[in-house]
């Protein structure tokens, strides 16, 4: 082995990376996953009690952020705010623009994209035992953002703003959670073969 493939580290693997390609890659799965998320949006119920509905986006954030690795998720949900402000029809119900009560967590899937992401760069979705805490992390990321917002637009006091920006939405997150912890370390294995050589130092 030469001295510079012994200096050399393997770069993070998530993925994503095991599309062959580059920027052309990079962009057309950014574009992808605000995509993705976009078409879970349209999966919503509005409930009466409260002005956040409940949707598909969360599985599609953390399913498509984990695969990408951070920086490209992280642009995936800021092209999906952005777009969605700018008057592209993709949030829940076919909305656009400024959706009020529920802006803060839109808002929350771009900080629930770098986390996921990240973890996932350090081989957090290899297994459903590592998957899990980081599909918990993600939502927990989402939920600041989220109640926080609700909370200030809507001049709720705590016990308020849980009952109507989390309580409602805990088991169909948990749900989510379990399946996208579920569904990506399968993926993993059905691509274990390229990742292994992806992974491997190369030997002179």
């Amino acid at each position: 082995m030469s001295q510079s493939a012994s200096l050399r580290r393997p770069a993070p693997v998530v993925l994503a990376d095991l599309i062959p390609g580059s920027v052309l890659r990079d962009i057309l799965l950014v574009a992808g996953a605000a995509g993705f998320v976009g078409a879970l949006a349209q999966f919503s119920i509005h409930l009466s009690f409260t002005p956040v509905p409940i949707t598909g986006q969360t599985l599609g954030v953390l399913l498509a952020c984990t695969a990408l690795g951070w920086r490209r998720a992280l642009a995936a949900m800021i092209l999906y705010a952005g777009a969605g402000l700018a008057g592209v029809p993709w949030f829940a119900g076919h909305a656009s623009g400024y959706v009020g009560a529920s802006f803060g967590y839109i808002l929350g899937y771009v900080l629930a994209a770098a986390v996921c992401g990240l973890l996932a760069e350090r081989g957090a979705d290899r297994s459903v035992l590592r998957s899990l805490p980081t599909m918990l992390a993600a939502e927990i990321a989402l939920y600041a953002a989220g109640l926080t917002w609700l909370a200030l637009y809507a001049h709720l006091g705590p016990a308020a703003t849980l009952r109507e920006g989390l309580t409602p939405f805990i088991a169909g997150d948990a749900i989510k959670a379990a399946i996208a912890a579920g569904l990506l370390p399968v993926a993993w294995r059905l691509a274990g073969h390229r990742a292994g050589r992806r992974d491997a130092e190369p030997e002179d």
